[in-house]
């Protein structure tokens, strides 16, 4: 059975016969499972006007109240999560335990958002000059737009519209056409815990969805995460037309092993990072870079861990899931063909997995390369996908100008029991999130996520205390109150006295 998936505008579901149709797919049947609304350029508006209209009155919510909502909410998802992880592994393929740590993942940028009465206070100087003070606070800009990618259906709307709400602004979320029930489900929760209708709208689309909201005049604000190209014309469009923005885009991120590193302690990390969730996620461990003569010992375990992996259906407890479509299965299997005829060696080839689940899934196995050329594509390019490279460097600090010398800067990890070493790299590297001895770095919700170079484009970084920076404004007040007693005419200079 197919289900027909709507728009949220206004606190309903916005639905129309005469519509584009975009198709779901559950990844590991291969079946078509949803037919999902394609926006067009007056749905986005239908949206951004519910928005905008509400948007004085959620403005001016008591702080008390906006919090309220989001307690009942976080309290809501906390009891039903399990639904909301069922559809994302329905939707994008990773196994349900996967979708379930996505989820706890967002809930902590939820509750931190819950914080924001502190957060958010301003400042107050008393007598900055005789008799007048001088005090700052942060009011919302208006209109939020998140646009969100595939691989984290909850976890990434939820780094954004926690703290765009909380802060006062309204929201129009426009996830991913491939799985976007998952924004659907938590629009009714949201309802469901007391949100004021038009506060919280979701559309779905394709580019003429994504153009429409960078160029509405009524949109303050862009948040976006995805690949780089998309992510710098998200920035160069959105800007253009006066936005506030933070793009978030791709990565390739390496994981620098010296030879002191516990090698065990290294082939479980390499594996849990480069094939969790089928290696579909921008923090993926994608190129282990060996710092001779490790490499044939690490590619040793990691062969052995890789073999008892149970790829398969995500709802059957298998260690990984399918890729989310068939086109995407078929481009990241074309990356090892090209690294193959480009010299590199294939130890564990995923091309050929038998999997736990229907013959018409978008199987891929984890695959395993050695000697990558850091000149082929497949080592430059991010692949997105369950493949691990091994390149093989004689020095640290050839590990290091490699990874330096790449185009992305997302997330980076050094594996080593020796501290001076884990020093000088987190100083040296040229990265955004780095991890010692820690595979997949993403900081915990009160600091801020976001990458460097092409990883990255817009100043502000995602949650923490730049997000709520990202959705608000400061205002500085100087005021006095005149003594009645007071007057007089002085055309000097105001000074400080």
């Amino acid at each position: 059975m197919t289900t027909r998936i709507p728009h949220w505008i206004n606190g309903e579901r916005h639905d129309s016969d005469d519509r584009r149709l975009g198709t779901v797919y559950d990844p590991a049947t291969g079946e078509q499972s949803g037919a999902v609304v394609l926006a067009e350029p007056a749905d986005v508006d239908a949206a951004v006007a519910a928005a905008t209209t509400v948007f004085p009155a959620w403005r001016d919510t008591s702080i008390a109240r906006r919090q309220a909502i989001l307690f009942r909410f976080r309290e809501l998802l906390e009891q039903r999560k399990p639904e909301l992880a069922e559809l994302i592994t329905a939707e994008h393929g990773k196994v349900v335990s996967d979708a379930l740590g996505e989820i706890a993942r967002g809930q902590e940028v939820l509750e931190f958002a819950l914080g924001f009465a502190d957060i958010l206070k301003g400042d107050y100087s008393v007598n900055a000059s005789t008799g007048v003070d001088v005090y700052s606070f942060r009011q919302p800009i208006g209109v939020a737009a998140i646009i969100s990618p595939f691989n984290f259906p909850a976890m990434v709307p939820m780094w954004f519209f926690p703290i765009a709400l909380a802060s006062g602004n309204t929201v129009v979320l426009k996830p991913s056409e491939k799985d976007p029930s998952a924004a659907m489900w938590m629009a009714e929760l949201l309802t469901e815990a007391g949100l004021p209708d038009g506060v919280f709208n979701v559309v779905h689309g394709d580019k003429v969805a994504v153009d429409a909201l960078l160029e509405h005049p009524d949109v303050a604000s862009i948040s976006f995460v995805g690949s780089t190209p998309i992510a710098r014309y998200i920035y160069e469009t959105a800007a253009r037309h006066g936005k506030r923005v933070q793009s978030l885009g791709g990565a390739k991120n390496h994981m620098l092993v010296l030879p002191d590193a516990d090698l065990d302690l290294v082939a479980d990390a390499a594996v849990n990072a480069g094939f969790g969730s089928a290696g579909e996620r921008c923090m993926a461990i994608s190129v282990v870079v060996a710092v001779e003569p490790v490499a044939d010992a690490l590619i040793e375990k990691i062969s052995e861990r890789m073999a008892g992996l149970r790829i398969g259906d995500g709802r059957r407890g298998c260690d990984m899931g399918p890729l989310v479509t068939r086109e995407h299965r078929d481009k990241v299997a074309g990356y090892i063909d090209l690294a193959a005829s480009d010299g590199a060696e294939i130890v564990v080839d995923g091309r050929g997995v038998v999997p736990d689940g229907a013959p018409g899934g978008f199987w891929l196995g984890p695959t395993l390369l050695d000697r990558v050329p850091t000149t082929s594509a497949a080592y430059i390019e991010e692949i997105f996908g369950p493949v691990l490279s091994i390149v093989r460097v004689a020095t640290y600090e050839e590990g290091v100008e490699l990874i330096n010398s790449g185009a992305f800067g997302n997330g980076t990890a050094i594996f080593t029991n020796d501290g001076g070493a884990a020093r000088r790299f987190q100083y040296e590297i040229q990265v955004g999130m780095i991890g010692v001895n820690v595979p997949i770095p993403v900081p915990v919700a009160y600091h801020s996520f976001g990458g460097w170079k092409a990883s990255a484009f817009g100043d502000s970084k995602a949650y923490g205390r730049q997000g709520f920076h990202f959705f608000t404004r400061e205002k500085a007040v100087t005021a006095r109150w005149l003594d009645p007693s007071h007057g007089g005419i002085n055309l000097g200079f105001p000074q400080n006295t």
